[in-house]
């Protein structure tokens, strides 16, 4: 369990150093470039350092330290409780950034620049957990490092079942992002995490349950067993499909792309209700017969 300690700690240490970059960030930099670039790039690298830690530990605690996948399970949930409370806002996740700017919450410019911290930030997150693994500080460490340049494929399953999982995954996910959207912090982040936990539990024997592409780009793409089209195929196009089944499904259109609502009827937002409109014409019909009786009593010429 001393093993498990360490990286408990190492936790902990990146949330503390990336909340202190959002912190400094939020200071010196203006609001626009706080919220494409620093609340970004701090979320992508705490999310890339804590889900390589974990996957290390998810494949070499059971018969390196004696722990089953409820303890990993447990950690994947309550990592992401602490993600979703100290993100600031940030998704550090290319499929949701694509959303907003489908939704026109989000220019091209912003979403380009939202795209690139996350690039950098995962980037940056790889680095700095090669470099931690590299100081041995656990038997798992020293394992990991063993065995590094041999990983294998996370695709353990047919390509075209690979994409639809990973397209699943990220259709649930963005669907239940959706119906959170404005629900207070205290219900939206453990929501997200138990969807997340649950995802990875049904799905991560099959493609590794990532439904992020910067993500699986850093944790997969460079290992033996399939090429960088089929990755491109199972964790880029398989959950950017998902998100935009989920929008179609939830919003009735594309906004950035058509107006038109493909699968909801527009109603009124303002009606009347039926009783009032009932009142109304009772109330004119008495005028209606006293304008028609005065009418009649007028002489004919």
């Amino acid at each position: 369990m001393a093993g498990l300690n360490v990286s408990i700690a190492f936790f902990f240490l990146v949330a503390g150093v990336c909340q202190g970059l959002r912190w400094l960030s939020k200071r010196l930099l203006s609001p626009g470039a706080y919220g494409c670039l620093a609340r970004e790039l701090a979320g992508s690298l705490q999310l890339c350092t804590s889900c390589l830690e974990l996957r290390m530990l998810l494949e070499i605690g059971p018969w390196g330290g004696g722990f089953g996948p409820d303890v990993i399970l447990t950690l994947l949930f309550l990592l992401f409780a602490l993600h979703g409370a100290s993100f600031d806002g940030a998704s550090a996740n290319p499929t949701v950034s694509l959303q907003e700017f489908l939704l026109l919450e989000s220019d091209l410019a912003a979403t380009a620049a939202k795209l690139l911290a996350q690039a950098a930030g995962m980037g940056t997150g790889w680095a700095v957990t090669k470099l931690y693994w590299s100081w041995e500080l656990t038997q798992f460490h020293l394992i990991q490092n063993l065995i590094a340049s041999e990983c294998s494929s996370s695709i353990r399953t047919p390509l075209r079942h690979a994409a639809f999982v990973e397209g699943t995954c990220s259709f649930l996910f963005h669907l239940v992002l959706f119906k959170l959207c404005r629900s207070h912090p205290i219900y939206r982040v453990p929501a997200l995490a138990v969807t997340v936990t649950f995802l990875t539990y049904v799905a991560g024997p099959f493609t590794g349950a990532f439904f992020n592409p910067a993500l699986a780009a850093v944790a997969t793409f460079h290992c033996s067993g399939n090429g960088f089209w089929d990755y491109v195929q199972v964790y880029w196009l398989g959950p950017v499909a998902g998100m935009l089944a989920a929008l179609l499904l939830y919003q009735g259109n594309i906004p950035r792309l058509f107006q038109k609502n493909l699968f909801y009827s527009q109603k009124s937002k303002y009606k009347i209700p039926k009783a009032r409109v009932v009142a109304h014409e009772e109330n004119n019909e008495p005028r209606r017969k006293r304008k028609g009786q005065k009418s009649s009593s007028e002489p004919r010429a």
